[in-house]
């Protein structure tokens, strides 16, 4: 029993802080809606480039800081509330990645949220730090040779979930590196509209200066 509530109380906890949408209420204390803005999505993409680049990035590294902290802080919290202990791995990946889900889908703003490449990102800094230095790699290239967010998104969500399996299977076994595929296959499919754009040759690329082009983050 006492395994079973710190499990529920760890998912709930992950889930609540994951849906916290940072990009949507630094957009409201400038006054605007970051659902009407742009692509209408809620994350740092989106304020970066429709309401402030500093409020962008700091929508990145709180979005960041909800996967770290639901793999670093949450899983202790629900151990120390229930008085058990937390001493596999397991708990923490799943906590890490109802943080994910919480962000994907906040109940604080209809179940609608953000495509989880920030968070999976904090979630991954905290679980398999090496495969997410590849990822980024993977990101930075991609975005310095295309200038699109969404396929260096893509690209490298694709990475993680690819070299999580020689990097990760034999130390973990196999269900570590198949939870992070499936969060890999899941950031790309947050990404359908974007695939769709770019097949439509109406994805925008990032602009450091004034965005002025058309199509969404």
């Amino acid at each position: 029993m006492t395994q079973t509530l710190m499990w529920l109380f760890g998912g709930a906890l992950a889930y609540f802080a994951g849906s916290l949408p940072f990009g949507f209420l630094l957009a409201k204390s400038r006054g605007q809606d970051i659902r009407k803005l742009g692509s209408g999505n809620i994350g740092a993409t989106n304020v970066f480039r429709s309401v402030s680049k500093p409020l962008g990035i700091l929508t990145f590294a709180l979005d960041v800081a909800k996967g770290y902290g639901g793999v670093k802080l949450i899983p202790p919290l629900a151990a120390l509330l229930v008085s058990g202990s937390c001493e596999t791995m397991a708990l923490p990946v799943f906590c890490g990645a109802m943080t994910v889900v919480g962000h994907n889908w906040t109940c604080f703003l209809g179940f609608k949220g953000g495509k989880g490449i920030a968070t999976s990102a904090g979630m991954l800094l905290a679980l398999a730090p090496v495969g997410v230095s590849i990822a980024f790699v993977v990101w930075l290239a991609v975005f310095l040779a295309t200038r699109y967010v969404s396929v260096a998104s893509i690209a490298a969500a694709a990475a993680m979930g690819i070299a999580a399996w020689p990097l990760y299977c034999n130390h973990h076994g196999a269900w570590f590196p198949g939870v992070l595929t499936l969060l890999a296959a899941l950031a790309v499919w947050k990404h359908r509209s974007n695939i769709a754009r770019l097949c439509a040759g109406t994805e925008s690329r990032f602009n450091f200066g004034k965005h002025k082009e058309r199509g969404t983050p």
